[in-house]
């Protein structure tokens, strides 16, 4: 178990006022429940007595010294990292996250966890206060879940496979039927699949013949990199709401992941798609850091848009917005650079192998265009990925 190196000047003067009244603290210390408070990078900072005893750990062995993950079994860890963490730093609140901790004898016990984030009033983290529940006697599905997580992990088969189901889980289980539109999407990741990568895409609709695509690459892989990108992918669902310009959704997913701190960035394309009244849809878009999709008109394949910087580096990245419409026939490929930088010894895949394949395949399905393309990349590196690939393909039918 990874530990917090103690420190003598860990300042926790203001817990005393983050925590139950005196008068309170014989309730606290014996509530039928485990508490505990972390500071926002989980270290733990107070614990009941509930608690220690359920886990078999005195107080000197945990405040100060071990984070609040490091409690969890090897699944609960990762299921923490790419959704628990991410969810509470999006909505200040997390309820009846199934988990299984691991007792001092290394012996688990499952449990039920809710939290909430306590705020500064300038808005900045300052800590998290949790409550645990014995869930031994939960019903047998959930103890049936928790058993197929450790036999998960029990193999390298099942290590892959459940990679496999948590970057399932950061890509929409199909793309919408969108009437006036023909859209495909395909994903390879890199290796043999068995660590979560950092490409991903998402189709959702944000109001009536309104949509929008997401396509983005985050720095690195495994669970960090699935953290980001889970972030990424519902503060970009949260911000559509609150604003239909491409620049300003990026913008606010860059203020989150700023506000989640690390040092991991990402490149993002944001599409939002227009396809009222039966006209040729129009699509409006901003690039941070992403390779530049490619409008294929005919024999015709270009480059079109703006660039504009990383997401997670600056508080304000330059970003524009561009926009477009697609008659019938025309398409929009969108793609991470895992595609171009396929390399074959010294040789790149490289702009002008995707530029020659796009222009033979115009006019195509969208759903080919988009599988065909990628494949190509694949057979180019010898039939293994040397890093993830994503596209997605908007266009629009010929009539």
């Amino acid at each position: 178990m990874s530990s917090v190196p103690p420190t003598d000047d860990l300042d926790l003067g203001f817990v005393d006022r983050l925590v139950p009244a005196e008068n309170a603290e014989d309730l606290y210390e014996h509530a039928p429940c485990g508490y505990l408070s972390t500071l926002p990078d989980g270290t733990i900072i107070k614990v009941n007595e509930t608690l220690l005893a359920w886990m078999g750990y005195s107080r000197q062995e945990l405040v100060g010294r071990v984070r609040f993950a490091d409690l969890l079994s090897a699944g609960g860890r990762i299921y923490h990292e790419t959704h628990y963490a991410p969810l509470l730093s999006m909505q200040g609140q997390v309820r009846e996250i199934a988990l299984d901790m691991v007792r001092r004898d290394g012996t688990r016990v499952p449990v039920l966890v809710n939290s909430i984030l306590v705020q500064t009033e300038d808005g900045k983290p300052e800590v998290i206060r949790t409550s645990v529940f014995n869930a031994t006697s939960r019903r047998e599905y959930e103890r049936e879940l928790l058993r197929a997580r450790e036999h998960a992990e029990s193999s390298e088969a099942r290590v892959r496979e459940l990679a496999q189901t948590l970057q399932t889980s950061l890509m929409p289980p199909s793309l919408p039927d969108i009437a006036g539109l023909d859209l495909g999407a395909a994903y390879r990741p890199a290796g043999r699949g068995d660590e979560v990568g950092g490409d991903f895409y998402d189709v959702f609709q944000t109001g009536s013949d309104d949509w929008a695509v997401v396509i983005g690459d985050v720095c690195g892989k495994g669970a960090q990199a699935a953290v980001v990108t889970a972030l990424v992918r519902y503060t970009a669902r949260a911000a559509a709401i609150r604003s239909k310009r491409p620049s300003a959704v990026l913008n606010m997913v860059n203020d989150g992941l700023l506000q989640h701190g690390g040092e991991r960035f990402c490149t993002a394309l944001y599409l939002r798609v227009r396809t009222a009244g039966g006209k040729a849809p129009r699509i409006t878009f901003a690039s941070a850091g992403h390779p530049m999709p490619m409008q294929i008109s005919g024999d015709s394949v270009s480059p079109v848009g703006e660039p504009g910087m990383l997401l997670g580096v600056v508080e304000r990245p330059i970003l524009s917005d561009s926009s477009l419409q697609l008659d019938p026939g025309e398409a929009l490929f969108c793609y991470t650079d895992g595609l171009t930088e396929a390399r074959r010894g010294e040789d790149l895949f490289g702009d002008e192998r995707l530029v020659d394949l796009l222009r033979a395949k115009g006019g195509r399905g969208a759903d080919e265009v988009a599988h065909t393309t990628v494949d190509e990349a694949v057979r180019f590196q010898d039939g293994v990925a040397r890093d993830d690939i994503a596209a997605v393909v908007v266009a629009a039918p010929r009539i």
